[in-house]
C-alpha cells in the first residue's frame, strides 16, 4: 500500500455541476462557448429525452450505444461525427455512452485509428469541447479519463487512457437517473461499490484517494441502491459513483474488474451485474492482504465486523443479494463449460490484476467462478 508520500496526479473535469435540476446547465454551457453543432452520443433510451438537454444549434444525435459497446459501434459513431463535424460532443447516458463519447471526440477530427491509442496517454489532443451527464449511478465515467470498448474478435476489452478525454464539463443531476428500473439501479450501484472499495484496497491506494473511496462506500452502504423512488437516496448513489469514478483516474480498480469483464466481454452480462457477482468473491480473497481495510469497508456497508474471509464474503454476498441482485452464473445465461476459457481470459488482465493486494492465479479465478456458479 502507498502513503502520503508517493506522488500522485489527480486529474477532474474543468466545471462539475452537481444536483437534483443541474440539467439546465447544458445549454448555459453550450451557448456559452458558442456551440453551433452538438452531437449526442446516446443509448436508444435517452437518444429519445435529448429536447430536456435543450441544446443550441444543429443538434444531432447518435443513439446506438450498445450496453458494451464494441469497435463496430465505436466506428459507427466515429463515422457519423467525422460527417457531421461537431463543435461540442456529449455523452448522455451510461458509462457506454460516455465513454464512447469520449473517444468520439478526440478521433473525429483525425484520421488516426482507435489501435493507434490504446493504452495510457497516446492521444495527441482535442480540439472539440467535451460534456458528459449520466443518466445512471455505477460507472463514474463522467469524471475519468479512460474508455473501454470490447473487440469482438479477441473478445477482450481494450482501454483508451488520455488527459485530453477528461470532460470540460460533468453534469451529474440525479433526477435523470430516477426512471432507471431498481434491478439495475442494484447492480450498478454495486459496481460504484466495487470501484471504491478496489481502489481502496489496492496496491496504488493512496490517502488522497481514500478519502473518496470509503465515503462512496458508505453512501451504497446507506441503501441507496434499494431506496430507487427516493429521490435523496438517487442523489446518494450519484454521489457515490461519483466519488468511484474519482478513484479510477490515479488508483484504478483491481481483482473485481478484471474477474467480472469476461461475463461481459463474452457472455453479454450487464457489466454492473458482473461486478456485484464477483464483488463478495474478490473481497474475501483479498481480506488477508488488507485486513483492516476490509474491516473498514464492512463498516461503512453496515455490516458486522468480521476477521474471516469466509463470514465477510457471506456478508456481502448477503447484502448483494438483498438488493435484488441474481447472485448466481448459471442464472445469467453463463455456461459451466466456458469457466475455463473465461478464467485464462482474466488472468491475462494484468493492467488489474497487477495492482491487486494479493496474487490471484488462474486457478483461484476458476474457483470463484465455480463457486458463483
Amino acid at each position: 500500500m502507498t502513503n502520503a508520500f508517493t506522488p500522485i496526479e489527480i486529474l477532474r473535469p474543468a466545471v462539475l455541476e452537481f444536483g437534483c435540476g443541474t440539467i439546465t446547465a447544458a445549454a448555459r454551457f453550450a451557448e456559452r462557448i458558442g456551440a453551433k453543432r452538438p452531437l449526442v452520443i446516446s443509448d436508444p433510451f435517452n437518444a429519445r429525452r435529448v429536447d430536456r438537454l435543450a441544446l443550441p444549434g444543429a443538434v444531432k444525435v447518435f443513439g446506438e450505444v450498445k450496453p458494451e459497446p464494441d469497435l463496430p459501434n465505436l466506428d459507427k459513431a466515429v463515422a457519423m461525427a467525422r460527417e457531421v463535424k461537431p463543435d461540442l460532443v456529449i455523452g448522455f447516458g451510461g458509462g457506454s455512452a460516455m465513454d464512447l463519447a469520449k473517444l468520439v471526440a478526440v478521433l473525429c477530427t483525425s484520421e488516426v485509428a482507435f489501435a493507434d491509442i490504446v493504452g495510457p496517454e497516446k492521444v495527441a489532443g482535442r480540439s472539440v469541447a467535451l460534456m458528459q451527464i449520466p443518466t445512471t449511478s455505477g460507472t463514474g465515467s463522467e469524471a475519468g479519463t479512460r474508455a473501454l470498448v470490447t473487440d469482438p474478435v479477441s473478445r477482450n476489452k481494450q482501454a483508451v487512457q488520455s488527459r485530453f478525454m477528461l470532460a470540460d464539463i460533468a453534469i451529474v443531476d440525479p433526477d435523470l437517473t430516477m426512471t432507471v428500473p431498481e434491478e439495475i439501479t442494484a447492480a450498478t450501484g454495486v459496481d460504484a461499490l466495487a470501484h471504491c472499495v478496489e481502489a481502496y484496497t489496492s496496491r496504488k491506494a493512496h490517502p488522497a484517494i481514500d478519502l473518496y473511496a470509503l465515503e462512496g462506500a458508505r453512501l451504497v452502504g446507506q441503501r441507496a441502491v434499494a431506496d430507487g423512488g427516493d429521490r435523496e437516496a438517487r442523489a446518494g448513489l450519484a454521489l457515490a459513483s461519483l466519488y468511484g469514478g474519482y478513484c479510477l483516474g490515479p488508483v484504478n480498480t483491481t481483482a473485481g474488474h478484471a474477474v467480472a469483464y469476461p461475463l461481459g466481454t463474452r457472455h453479454h452480462v450487464a457489466h454492473g451485474l458482473a461486478c456485484a457477482v464477483i464483488f463478495p468473491h474478490t473481497l474475501a480473497f483479498n481480506m488477508p492482504a488488507a485486513e483492516a481495510k476490509t474491516a473498514a469497508v464492512l463498516a461503512a456497508l453496515g455490516l458486522p465486523a468480521q476477521s474471516d474471509a469466509k463470514l465477510a464474503f457471506e456478508a456481502t454476498y448477503g447484502f448483494c443479494r438483498n438488493l435484488g441482485i441474481e447472485m448466481r452464473l448459471s442464472a445469467l445465461g453463463v455456461p459451466r463449460d466456458d469457466l475455463g476459457v473465461m478464467a485464462d481470459e482474466a488472468h491475462a488482465i494484468r493492467r488489474l490484476l497487477d495492482n491487486n493486494p494479493r496474487d490471484l492465479g488462474r486457478d483461484a479465478i476458476l474457483s470463484m467462478y465455480e463457486v458463483a456458479f
